[in-house]
């Protein structure tokens, strides 16, 4: 943590941060930091849904230990449980991209904020923190954090800038011409083949080949799963006990049916109106979650390969 009454910045980042997910991509750029194939992080921050699969939770420790063995130490950040905030009648609503069936028969997709609330909330405060400036305290003005995004080529329209004057997204992967195969390529080499894709069990974007896998791999996942998509199947408990019900009906997958009922091993059908949000390609319906990491939703600001030389983003404080 920097000095918070120093009164000249020092010239370049303050901080180097990695936004770890503990899926493929930020595995591979941890592990090239540790090697020293790319500059050292000060801190490598997790945040940490509450609602990760097992394998993710196994891989996030194993880094913890390695890379603390190279000097890089890895922090937890974290807003709460996506999945008992969900479901706490208590708890102020929270906002997850549901598959809708409304009463017309048409079908579409709930608005979507956790990944703002769960992520980059808890990893904005982060770096706040360890810059020396918490909110509401300003960040003078070239005082900033590098944040490491796991961005591979093959996802280079994912590449998003921070918005924030504070911090600063970088992309090692791209950079280094690494692209998902040369990843789990890497990751394979350093006994770290069994590196899953991070994302909620319960996530909504989930394609097939993902409720598969957390079906025949994650038994306990799945359990929670199926309780959650049936628990919400009318509207969140906080909105539902303030009789505030939500139009129409709410699920975890893609064809509007109980997620024990969907059929995970056939052809796609009627997936039209993912792409309000989702934008997948038709080759896509088998497809993990692509669009939950912080900042690489496709909402996002795009960064140009110039604005990444030369740091020419318009940030905000």
């Amino acid at each position: 943590m920097i000095n918070p009454s120093q009164a000249v910045p020092a010239p370049g980042p303050a901080l180097r941060l990695l936004s770890l997910g503990a899926g493929v991509q930020s595995t591979t750029v941890l592990l090239l930091a540790c090697e020293g194939e790319i500059p050292r992080f000060d801190v490598a921050l997790f945040a940490d849904t509450g609602w990760e699969p097992r394998a993710v939770y196994a891989t996030l420790d194993r880094l913890t230990v390695h890379a603390e063995q190279h000097g890089i130490p890895v922090r937890r950040v974290s807003a709460g449980n996506i999945r008992a905030d969900a479901l706490d009648p208590k708890h102020r609503f929270v906002s997850m991209p549901l598959h809708t069936l409304n009463p017309d028969g048409t079908r579409g997709l709930a608005r979507r904020q956790c990944t703002s609330e769960y992520k980059i909330i808890p990893l904005k405060k982060a770096a706040r923190e360890l810059l020396g400036y918490p909110h509401p305290r300003r960040v003078p003005c070239g005082v900033y954090a590098e944040q490491a995004i796991g961005i591979s080529t093959d996802e280079i329209g994912r590449a998003k800038d921070s918005g924030l004057r504070f911090l600063r997204n970088v992309f090692p992967l791209l950079d280094l011409g690494f692209d998902r195969t040369r990843c789990m390529e890497f990751l394979a080499g350093r006994g770290f083949g069994q590196t899953v894709k991070s994302a909620c069990v319960g996530c909504p974007f989930h394609g097939n080949t993902g409720w598969r896998w957390i079906r025949d791999h994650d038994p306990d996942g799945w359990a929670e799963a199926v309780e959650f998509d049936r628990a919400i199947r009318h509207g969140y408990p906080h909105a539902t006990g303030r009789g505030q019900a939500l139009r129409g009906r709410y699920f975890l997958h893609r064809s509007c049916v109980p997620l024990d009922q969907a059929d995970l091993d056939g052809p796609a059908k009627g997936k039209r109106h993912l792409r309000l949000m989702a934008a997948e390609s038709a080759s896509d319906e088998d497809g993990d979650p692509d669009g939950c990491s912080p900042w690489s939703c496709r909402s996002g600001k795009p960064v140009t390969a110039a604005a990444r030389l030369t740091g020419s983003e318009d940030r905000t404080a």
